[in-house]
């Protein structure tokens, strides 16, 4: 299936799935019920495996979360072409789980490529955490543990920058010693030039077109190379930085 040209596309971009003490999407169902006005199927990339679930329980998990809008899903390990599942997709959701896994399985079923091309045609898109991850330019600012070599961390690029999903601040208060998230961004900055936002747990990110929207109530902090980092204030259009 070809998509019409003059499609713009439509990502929502989730920092998290499920805030603390939340049920599943369930801070983003009014959002998402108009993001996938136009859809009564959703197609579900399981591929991420959060704590080693299987596809088929990952993927049973998140229908019971959009039964709630009225939306069927289908796995995309359901079918025998994953390539012409993403073709004839009404609406894709990737979820969270080791984007290291998701990355690499994205290569390996040969849909990276498919799948930036048919979101940036108009298919409505959701991500969440590392579902988030792939929107970038590059995985390297994930969190994940590297539990798998994928083929590059190259991924959709439909947005001009990485993200860093449940970006936390310093807390002055805490005893852990370990390295916080600013310190391991300005680390990628040593070597790489793409700007990094760290976007707060219950933010998250609206894109029509060309604009990038910051939504929710939160400031995100944006990382530039030999810059300070600074505050993005919610509403604020982030398509810039792509230029």
């Amino acid at each position: 299936m070809v998509k019409e040209p003059n499609r713009m596309k439509k990502l929502i971009i989730a920092s998290t799935s499920t805030l603390h003490g939340g049920n599943y999407l369930e801070y983003l169902l009014s959002t998402l019920e108009y993001h996938f006005k136009d859809c009564t199927e959703i197609l579900f990339i399981p591929y991420a495996r959060p704590g080693g679930i299987s596809h088929e329980a990952y993927t049973a998990f998140v229908s019971t979360a959009f039964a709630k809008i009225n939306k069927t899903i289908k796995g995309l390990h359901e079918f025998e072409s994953p390539t012409a599942a993403i073709q004839k997709a009404q609406g894709i959701f990737t979820g969270g789980g080791n984007t290291f896994l998701l990355v690499t399985q994205l290569y390996e079923n040969n849909v990276m490529e498919v799948l930036s091309q048919v979101v940036e045609t108009g298919t409505p898109y959701l991500g969440s955490s590392a579902g988030s991850n792939i929107t970038g330019l590059t995985m390297q600012t994930t969190n994940d543990m590297p539990i798998i070599y994928p083929p590059s961390f190259k991924t959709l690029g439909l947005i001009p920058f990485n993200l860093n999903p449940h970006y936390l601040d310093p807390d002055s208060q805490s005893k852990h010693m370990g390295e916080t998230r600013e310190t391991r961004i300005k680390e990628f900055h040593a070597f790489n030039t793409i700007p990094v936002l760290g976007l707060r747990e219950g933010s998250w990110l609206e894109v029509n077109g060309d604009n990038i929207l910051l939504k929710g109530h939160l400031s995100a902090r944006l990382f530039q190379q030999n810059q300070e980092a600074k505050e993005v204030t919610s509403e604020s259009n982030l398509s810039y930085l792509g230029q």
